[in-house]
């Protein structure tokens, strides 16, 4: 099978799908593996590196998508990169469809094979490849919400751990996964006064035993989220249903709560966002203030940490990609439920059911096309 590679283009996002030492996974299964130039420089991959594992550097980035049988990416496709999907290629990447009507659109026009990372899910419910980027993106939401409740970036002025007689921040984590563990892990280092919010008790039992003691766990509904509002600092939108729209948790008239620059930072924007007021916004203009409250909606955060975020996330998307690239598509999805969880659209069929729900699409088992 020949893997493309190509560089990813939107805006800020210095990923890449596949370090070097992948492409020796897949070269020493008997694949071929095209690289478009400079793809990995972002990540501080040269092309040379890529070449000494057996790579093929590509120019053109038209070509690269025209010769692959499998697209390996980082971010969804956006509207340049539409007309280069085709009937039958294997796209394997993040989607998030249930985010964009107009991807979920391309794709079905397509006809091509779109696996989601974010959908691959493991028997426990956890999510393999989507794991390392939420950690990433946990402990970066902490991160940037400090930086920016500073004045000069529009912030309260306040200092996440406070200092000897004055208090620290108060920080709201809406969410006890993934995301939210880290977030919190971060932002009850720096001292701040973290609350985790979830719908589980389990889960907040666990998290009250393993978080420090400036965590508290609480039940979330949205009276609890109300009476926290007016002292809160930071709130880290960390919530996630796989593969569907986030629940709007917060909703604009709750900005009238908030003190003037409280921060609030959106990890849930690939998903639609979990704050009514969320829009999508880029590293190169990450925030935007509504009602005296900063709003930090930034989609593919790990793009700023590339050289972390490309290792942590090909550790855990390679062997699936010699997986399907050794059996095909169909085979290796048949045989690995996880991986079949990661099948959301086929032919032009929608065949994960909160993406059909999503845009009152029909919806196809997936059995049928396997």
């Amino acid at each position: 099978m020949i893997i493309g590679v190509p560089k990813e283009i939107k805006t800020h996002e210095n990923r890449v799908s596949l370090q070097p030492g992948g492409i020796l996974q897949l070269k020493r299964n008997g694949h071929e593996v095209h690289v478009q130039k400079g793809a990995g420089v972002g990540s501080g991959f040269t092309d040379d590196m890529y070449v000494s594992n057996g790579a093929v550097i590509v120019d053109d980035v038209e070509e690269v998508w025209a010769k692959a049988d499998m697209i390996m990416k980082v971010k969804e496709p956006i509207a340049e990169e539409y007309p280069r999907m085709r009937e039958g290629q294997i796209i394997f990447t993040y989607f998030h469809f249930a985010a964009s009507r107009e991807l979920t659109d391309a794709v079905i026009q397509s006809k091509c094979i779109a696996i989601a990372y974010e959908t691959v899910e493991k028997k426990d419910g956890s999510l393999p490849l989507l794991t390392p980027m939420s950690e990433v993106a946990g402990r970066m939401a902490a991160q940037e919400g400090a930086k920016y409740l500073e004045k000069a970036t529009g912030g309260r002025g306040v200092l996440m751990g406070g200092i000897p007689g004055v208090p620290p921040a108060n920080v709201i984590v809406l969410g006890g996964g993934v995301v939210g563990v880290n977030a919190a892990k971060m932002t009850a280092g720096m001292g701040a006064n973290t609350t985790i919010l979830d719908l589980s008790v389990p889960r907040l039992r666990y998290l009250d035993d393993v978080m420090p003691k400036n965590v508290t766990t609480l039940f979330s509904n949205e009276d609890a989220i109300r009476n926290l509002l007016p002292t809160t600092d930071l709130i880290i939108g960390a919530v996630l249903i796989p593969g569907a729209k986030a629940p709007k948790l917060i909703r604009k008239d709750m900005l009238s709560l908030m003190r003037p620059g409280t921060v609030m930072v959106d990890v849930a924007i690939d998903q639609g966002g979990c704050f009514e007021t969320s829009k999508a916004t880029t590293h190169a203009d990450p925030i935007y203030v509504i009602d005296d409250v900063v709003h930090y909606c930034v989609a593919n955060m790990p793009g700023a940490v590339p050289y972390t975020s490309t290792l942590g996330l090909t550790n855990v998307t390679t062997p699936y990609a010699v997986n399907i690239a050794n059996k095909g598509w169909k085979k290796a999805l048949y045989e690995d439920n996880e991986l079949q969880k990661g099948l959301n659209i086929v032919d032009g069929k929608v065949v994960y059911k909160d993406v059909a729900d999503a845009f009152d699409l029909d919806y196809t088992p997936v059995e049928n096309v396997l």
